[in-house]
């Protein structure tokens, strides 16, 4: 009752009352608003909890009850007695028990429902008028209801039997056991009505495979503790039914004089039953385990066994073990007698046996195997592919690919469709859900890292799980890129030949938090991308197990389209950053510009080392700078003389024309060899082709 008061009053709704009917006051109770002025919703969670404690109680009710068949036993020679401690504690847990159906009763009071005029359109409307409700209530189930709360043995049992002069054990035992069996029928007829109303309000019963198998289980269980306390009741009614038999023949042969009342433990110390006890056969022609006339049949076991004698935790282990023995064999190992309540035993058993492991014990095997179904499913899966795979002579390499694929798909999903389970969910949970799963992990992502949280669930929202396994090539150069992934487990190569050129070789590893397929982020963003996907300039293979996000062509082309924010030179950065076909083509660029440099450098270090090498002239060789340093000296030494001979003139124009030819030819060893490429091919180096440009420039959040 504390959870259905601290429940919220949305829960609630309020009764169509009249205006005189509600008292105008300041100082109500609001527990006493509460529930005078309100009811409640049929499949709301205060009904539904109620539903499942109300069940569990009725389960212990229906284990109660047997329990009073345990009362009589053998408590000594030729008499029977009742066990009062027993009966007072099954007497105060059934009184526990009546008060739950008491509280059910006043819940439905209570409690409002669909009007049958409504249903035919959605869920129906609800009756709120107390009055209505309680009237269909009376109408309907208030008699079984009230049937199965009354306290009927408590009152047989403490009330009537003392009340009456014959309270001999036998018709007690009869008596209290006629209450008990009228009353457990209406109280067997509560759980079913009670178990569809869980079933329609919750959709099961129990939440897990195991729970659902246990709960039938539990009401085998409970059939069988139900056949079993009947079963010794009925043992010790055939006893007393052959005490008595033999009594009265003993009694019209005028052999000894016998009382019915000596067959109760309550006459043991009278003088008459102790002279009867010594002169009577009673004892020895009604013992199971001699050769007595009577036919015990079916019940010899409980006086062979000496079970009606024992302890009551020993009696009921025992006849709780045969209630189940005999419920799964349908009686088949019972023999019986010509006695009708016997037989008629017998068939019930039979019957009862064969409906409840069918119904019960089928359902319990159907909640087990429904955790081993995706197991099943997937052997099932497996063992069709290695017939169709040796069907068509596959290589045994791609078999093993295969094989291991499946493997790895089973251990990531477990055999479950995420994309069927999320399909029927509301868009806005699904939403939840995919964000919940992706967002942690796309985040991890540095070119992801650049988005705001808008953008992230659009992405989160249609990314799919991609799995593959180790040699697995996800993209190969040259074909069509329909996806871009996104690495969250495991590694990637990726390598290019530059459209398969001779002497190129670019190759890289993709680690969590890269991506491949960038050629289709580029297609995406384009103003009017054409039809034809664009085409992979790198082979991307897979070098272990690998976890990935995917992002199709579709996908990836409306959320450029839908969000603006998408083009900013922020992304671009990124972009072009952890882009690994940008990296190659940065490599590569940096490279040629290293090798030019290097080529200007080495041709100007080998045009001054030129500069002053010898140069050879047929059938001479000397050297021009001696011999311009030559004259030059001798020039010097001469200087006197010039004036003096006329043929110093002529030595100075011969020595001006040296000079310039050799200027002349230092000018053109420095021009021929800054034009002549070296003939080393380590130097030479294709041009890559560089990428397409992304249109980063439609947007709004320019840096």
């Amino acid at each position: 009752m504390n959870t259905a008061i601290l429940t919220p009053a949305s829960k609630l709704r309020n009764f169509r009352l009249r205006p005189s009917s509600i008292p105008i006051t300041s100082d109500l109770n609001p527990y006493h608003i509460l529930w005078r002025y309100q009811v409640l919703e049929p499949d709301g969670e205060i009904v539904t909890y109620w539903n499942h404690v109300f069940l569990v109680t009725s389960l212990i009710a229906l284990f109660l009850d047997p329990l009073y068949f345990y009362l009589p036993s053998v408590g000594g020679p030729a008499c029977i007695t009742n066990d009062t401690r027993l009966g007072i504690y099954v007497t105060f847990f059934r009184t526990v028990s009546d008060l739950f159906y008491l509280l059910h009763m006043l819940m439905k009071f209570r409690t409002a429902f669909v009007a049958p005029s409504s249903r035919g359109l959605g869920r129906g409307e609800l009756v709120m008028d107390p009055h209505t409700i309680a009237m269909r209530y009376l109408k309907s189930n208030f008699i079984i209801d009230l049937a199965a709360t009354l306290p009927l043995p408590q009152i047989v049992i403490w009330l009537v039997i003392p009340a009456t002069k014959k309270d001999r054990a036998d018709q007690a035992n009869n008596t209290l056991a006629l209450i008990v069996l009228i009353q457990y029928v209406p109280r067997l007829f509560l759980i079913f009505p009670l178990n569809r109303r869980i079933v329609k309000n919750t959709g099961v019963v129990a939440k897990t495979a195991w729970a659902g198998a246990a709960y039938n289980l539990l009401l085998y269980m409970l059939a069988s503790h139900v056949l079993g306390a009947s079963w010794y009741l009925l043992s010790m009614g055939r006893q007393h039914a052959c005490w008595k038999a033999e009594c009265a023949k003993e009694s019209a042969a005028g052999i000894s004089f016998c009382l019915p009342s000596f067959l109760d433990c309550k006459s043991l110390e009278l003088e008459d039953r102790q002279y009867w006890m010594n002169a009577t056969r009673v004892v020895s022609n009604c013992d199971a385990r001699g050769d007595s006339q009577f036919k015990f049949g079916m019940f010899a076991d409980a006086f062979t066994n000496d079970v009606a004698s024992s302890k009551f935790v020993e009696k009921y282990l025992y006849c709780l073990w045969w209630g189940l023995k005999n419920l799964s064999s349908y009686a088949q190992n019972l023999n019986t007698s010509i006695y009708i309540g016997e037989t008629t035993f017998c068939i019930v058993i039979s019957i009862g046996g064969l409906i409840l492991f069918s119904q019960l014990i089928g359902n319990m095997q159907t909640y087990l195997q429904s955790m081993t179904v995706r197991l099943e499913e997937w052997r099932v899966r497996r063992r069709d592919t290695e017939e169709w795979m040796r069907h068509r002579q596959l290589p045994p390499d791609l078999q093993e690919r295969v094989h291991r694929f499946m493997q790895y798909k089973w251990l990531a999903t477990r055999g479950v469709h995420e994309e069927s389970i999320l399909k029927w969910l509301p868009q806005d949970q699904r939403r939840e859900i995919q964000r919940h799963l992706c967002l942690g992990l796309v985040r991890r992502v540095p070119f992801f890292a650049q988005m705001d949280d808008q953008l992230l669930d659009a992405i989160c929202e249609r990314l799919t799980s991609s799995l593959s396994t180790e040699g697995t090539y996800i993209f190969r150069e040259d074909d069509p890129v329909n996806e871009m992934l996104f690495i969250i487990r495991g590694q990637l190569e990726s390598s290019t030949t530059n459209g398969g050129r001779s002497g190129f070789f670019n190759s890289t590893t993709l680690r969590p938090g890269d991506f491949c397929g960038e050629e289709l982020l580029t297609w995406a963003l384009m103003p009017s991308p054409s039809i034809n996907l664009p085409s992979s300039t790198r082979t991307v293979r897979s070098l272990c197990e690998v976890e990935a996000f995917a992002l199709t062509a579709e996908d990836l082309k409306f959320v450029a389209s839908q969000f603006r924010r998408l083009h900013n030179k922020k992304l671009q950065h990124a972009f072009r950053y952890y882009s690994q076909q940008w990296r190659t083509w940065a490599t590569c660029y940096l490279q040629n510009s290293w090798r030019r440099y290097q080529k200007r450098k080495l041709a100007k270090e080998l045009a001054r080392q030129e500069s002053y090498n010898y140069m050879l002239i047929p059938g001479q060789e000397y050297n021009l700078c001696d011999e311009l340093a030559d004259g030059i000296s001798a020039s010097g030494r001469d200087e006197n003389s010039l004036t003096d001979n006329p043929n110093n003139f002529q030595h100075l124009g011969t020595t001006m024309l040296a000079s310039k030819f050799a200027k002349n030819t230092r000018r053109g060893v420095a021009h021929n060899v800054r034009v002549v490429k070296p003939a080393a091919p380590s130097l030479d180096m294709p041009l890559l082709v560089k990428p397409d440009e992304p249109d980063f420039s439609v947007g709004f959040e320019d840096v």
